[in-house]
């Protein structure tokens, strides 16, 4: 996957160059599934990371009603309200389950030098509660530059991260965590980030990681010979957090069910996954694409995304077995981990509007997306869970995967089961009944899910969204 996570599409894109991006509507080869990906004009959509993306996408100095994107750049976009209203969370802040005493832990390398700003216009442009963003600095962090694609590509993904925890969970208190070394593939950048976890969890600071980046098994070295030591040696945070109680949430990644490895390996038969996605310890968080009126109404059942922009990551992995809480979709994921766990909002054809300043030539509204936007929306939901049931609620997956066998009324946990996760050329999983590899357990009704999560199954009541998803 490489990082940050969102919207990376490895090769394709690259040899399509800047010049076809811009000029508009682009195309890939067609998945090995049933229906070859759409095609969109992606003008006016940011593409990360930075090695070739912010400079790609159109800046705007005012974001565009969903209407408005369809007609004009010829994809749906979305707002926070709309999200909001998409997941069914007016319910709970009703309730006063807004977040509040909750800590969300975002980690990007560089970070943003205009995150506190950018929040704060982000929040009136919606008229959303501001909050103050907690920034702790981990090693040896460059001062930033506007003109080093690798450090506008992080603030981007650090405005997304923070912008869309913050939209679920407007109460929760942010910390951002920005390290000094890029994650890329293989262990580079891991390690100041792992540390950097470590060090919070210890000190008791987080409730819910955040983590929308990750690097393919088979780019840590020794993968090629069965030695998985470079990457199980960086486990510690996540020990730590499981020992703390600490939620850890990962990416999936966007490149579907390759991750950038479209033929897997000659030593493991299946395709490359991603870690730390992959881990048993962390939640692992897919994508799928929302079909939203302008008030946030659905408009048609969510799918799993996949367009000609990227997919949503999903696969098994060649380093972990099959934890003991996946035993009852062992017919999907076989002796292995699979993943994801869980999907939200992540496609192009149905972008987030982030507010952006850090480049000074590209100063406004941009559109963002990918598992990276799927992640912070899914950790403010952790957190909403966190403070309804008074205490942290630590490694979640047993939980999620015991509420699916309940129906979804009760566990606000609704299948996914159209689309797959093919892309470039390779055949995706498909989403079915019940778990797959595209889209996991599927997506959530925020509400029900929430009480569930908490331990208050019947709590969430039986008022459904008012549209079916």
């Amino acid at each position: 996957m490489g990082s940050p996570a969102t919207l990376r599409r490895a090769l394709a894109l690259l040899a399509v160059g800047a010049t076809a991006l811009t000029a508009g509507t682009i195309a890939v080869p067609a998945v090995g599934a049933a229906t070859a990906a759409p095609t969109y004009n992606l003008s006016g959509v940011h593409v990360r990371p930075a090695s070739f993306g912010h400079h790609l996408a159109t800046t705007r100095p005012a974001p565009l009603s969903t209407t408005q994107c369809v007609s004009q750049i010829g994809i749906h976009c979305y707002s926070p309200v709309q999200y909001q209203k998409a997941y069914n969370l007016a319910p709970l802040y009703n309730e006063g389950i807004t977040g509040k005493g909750r800590t969300i832990v975002i980690v990007d390398s560089f970070g943003s030098p205009t995150i506190q700003h950018d929040l704060e216009v982000f929040d009136k442009q919606w008229g959303l509660k501001d909050t103050q963003v907690e920034v702790k600095k981990w090693g040896n962090v460059p001062v930033f530059d506007p003109k080093n694609a690798d450090h506008t590509g992080w603030a981007g993904e650090t405005t997304l991260d923070v912008e869309y925890a913050h939209a679920m969970a407007p109460d929760a208190h942010i910390v951002l965590v920005e390290t000094g070394v890029a994650e890329t593939e293989g262990t580079t950048g891991l390690p100041e980030m792992m540390d950097a976890e470590k060090d919070l969890i210890k000190k008791g600071v987080g409730d819910v990681i955040s983590q929308s980046f990750g690097a393919t098994e088979n780019t840590f070295p020794g993968y090629d010979k069965g030695d998985f030591k470079s990457l199980t040696d960086l486990r510690y945070a996540f020990k730590a957090a499981a020992e703390r109680n600490v939620t850890v949430l990962g990416a999936s990644g966007d490149n579907g069910a390759t991750d950038s490895q479209p033929n897997g390996t000659d030593l493991y038969p299946f395709k490359v996954n991603s870690w730390p996605s992959s881990d048993p310890l962390v939640t692992s968080i897919g994508g799928t694409q929302l079909t939203l009126d302008d008030n946030g109404n659905r408009t048609a059942a969510d799918k799993v995304w996949h367009d000609n922009s990227g997919a949503g990551g999903g696969g098994v992995s060649g380093v972990f077995q099959r934890p003991w809480y996946q035993a009852g979709v062992s017919d999907v994921t076989g002796n292995h981990r699979g993943t994801p766990d869980i999907s939200m909002s992540a496609a192009v054809d149905g972008a987030a509007w982030t507010y952006e300043s850090y480049d000074p030539t590209a100063v406004g509204w941009h559109l963002t997306g990918g598992t990276s936007e799927a992640t912070p929306l899914f950790s403010g939901i952790v957190a909403l869970a966190d403070q309804l049931a008074g205490h942290r609620l630590g490694q979640i997956n047993p939980s999620l995967y015991g509420l699916s066998l309940l129906p979804s009324k009760w566990s606000g946990i609704v299948d996914v089961k159209d689309g797959d996760n093919g892309w470039g050329g390779v055949t995706g999983y498909k989403a079915t009944e019940g778990y797959d590899l595209a889209s996991g357990l599927g997506t959530i009704d925020g509400t029900k899910f929430v009480h569930a999560l908490a331990g208050d199954i019947l709590g969430g009541g039986d008022d459904s969204q008012g549209d079916e998803q």
